[in-house]
């Protein structure tokens, strides 16, 4: 008899085991927040994007300064949640074991003194309010119907040689919200071109004050 009466409590006992794993299950994903998705709130679908301008000079000189524009126009008939440009080529790997980074600068984007809540700092020269923490890409907010957004990059030179800089621009961080060309592809560009080691050539003109700098 006692063995069939703990026979019959057991089945109760791993119920009540079981509920409370369940409550734990339930707590650590409302604390963890479930799963709730981080792309959740972004729209999916395409979005029409024009690439009204891209320069960036062909024929480049060591530490002198450049810039790089890219003038993207929402060509859509809605609202761009989130206008994105991704820039590679500012760097390039070097497969050397005595690098503690591989990755080595080709152009370094320029810094500018800004004063920040009354305190000096240094900011880089790249698109304003951009900044994200995904490597190379800038993310500038939504961009109304047929508006126009400008990314711009001061950059200087560093690595002599030739070079190549490749842009690909997106309409979200998350994949959902897809930038196409009249094509129906991703917008892309590339820039090509070399970089210059040639000291600048500088003389004094005739007036005898006036320094004029050249180039070999």
């Amino acid at each position: 008899m006692e063995a069939r009466r703990a026979h019959g409590r057991r089945p109760r006992r791993h119920a009540a085991v079981a509920a409370c794993l369940g409550l734990l299950a339930s707590l650590a994903l409302g604390a963890c927040g479930g799963n709730e998705r981080q792309d959740k709130d972004e729209p999916k679908g395409t979005f029409k994007v024009d690439v009204v301008d891209a320069s960036f000079p062909s024929k480049q000189k060591l530490a002198k300064r450049s810039s790089l524009v890219i003038k993207v126009r929402n060509v859509s008939d809605r609202t761009i949640p989130n206008i994105a440009a991704t820039v590679t080529g500012f760097d390039e790997r070097r497969d050397n074991p005595d690098l503690a980074d591989p990755n080595r600068p080709v152009f370094v984007v320029n810094g500018f003194g800004k004063e920040i809540g009354g305190s000096p700092e240094a900011k880089d020269a790249a698109p304003a309010g951009c900044e994200t923490a995904y490597a190379n890409t800038w993310a500038c907010g939504a961009l109304g119907v047929g508006k126009i957004k400008t990314f711009k990059w001061s950059v200087t030179a560093v690595r002599a040689g030739s070079y190549k800089i490749g842009y690909s621009i997106a309409a979200g961080l998350n994949g959902k919200a897809k930038a196409v060309d009249e094509n129906g592809a991703r917008p892309t560009g590339l820039f090509a071109g070399t970089i210059s080691d040639a000291p600048p050539k500088t003389r004094v003109a005739d007036d005898g004050h006036t320094v004029v700098t050249g180039t070999r």
